[in-house]
C-alpha cells in the first residue's frame, strides 16, 4: 500500500480499528473485505476505505452546506457527527431521526436538501427511505453487514466504533474544509468522544 495515496498515515487507520468489522457480512460488502480473523471477525481492506472516503469526501464538497444532512442514530458517533457539524455547518440529526423531515413540508422543522450522509444505513432507515420520495443520493458509511439497497456511495468502515467515527468525521471535515479553502484546526483526538 502506498502511504502518499492515503488521507491519514496507515497507522491512524489502523489504530482507530477502522478496518476491523463484524463477523457476518452481507454479499455487496465481500469486495471490500480483506480476510477473516482467526477470532472470526472481518477485516475491511484499508486501501478500498481510503478510497471510498476519498470519493465520499469529493461528493460532500460538490455541495453547500445548508444542501447536505447527516444521521447518526448510533450514539458512538454523536460527538463526532455534532462536531462534525460545528466545524462545517452542515445540519445534521445525532439521535432520532424525525418521520417526514424530509418530505413533509408542513413541519416546522422540515429540511430540503441535495444529499444525505447516513452513519449506518440499518438504523438510519427511515433518513435513506425519505431520500427515494425526493430523489436525493445517499452517502452511507458500512460495515461488513450492513445492505446497500438505495444507497449511492458505500463506505467500508467500522461504523460502530467511537474511535473509527472520529477518525472518519475528521478525515471528511477536513477534506471539505480544504476544498472549500477553509481553515481546520481540530485534532483527530477532538472528534474522538472519551
Amino acid at each position: 500500500m502506498v502511504e502518499e495515496n492515503l488521507l491519514v498515515p496507515l497507522d491512524e487507520y489502523l489504530k482507530a480499528g477502522i478496518h476491523i468489522g463484524t463477523k457476518y457480512k452481507c454479499k455487496y460488502m465481500e469486495p471490500f473485505i480483506y480476510k477473516a480473523r482467526n477470532d472470526g471477525l472481518l477485516v475491511l481492506n484499508v486501501q478500498e476505505i481510503n478510497n471510498r472516503l476519498n470519493l465520499a469526501s469529493k461528493m460532500l464538497s460538490n455541495y453547500n452546506p445548508e444542501d447536505i444532512l447527516v444521521v447518526c442514530r448510533r450514539e458512538n458517533g454523536w460527538h463526532a457527527v455534532k462536531l462534525f457539524s460545528e466545524v462545517t455547518g452542515i445540519k445534521n440529526f445525532a439521535g432520532r431521526y424525525p418521520p417526514g423531515v424530509l418530505t413533509n413540508s408542513s413541519l416546522e422543522i422540515f429540511l430540503e436538501i441535495k444529499l444525505l450522509l447516513v452513519v449506518d444505513p440499518w438504523p438510519d432507515k427511515n433518513a435513506v427511505k425519505d431520500t427515494l420520495q425526493i430523489n436525493v443520493p445517499v452517502i452511507a458509511l458500512c460495515d461488513t453487514n450492513n445492505e446497500s439497497n438505495n444507497l449511492d456511495l458505500v463506505v467500508p468502515c467500522n461504523n460502530k466504533g467511537k474511535k473509527s467515527l472520529g477518525l472518519i468525521f475528521w478525515i471528511l471535515a477536513n477534506e471539505y474544509l480544504k476544498s472549500k479553502k477553509k481553515k481546520f484546526n481540530k485534532k483527530i483526538e477532538d472528534f474522538i468522544a472519551e
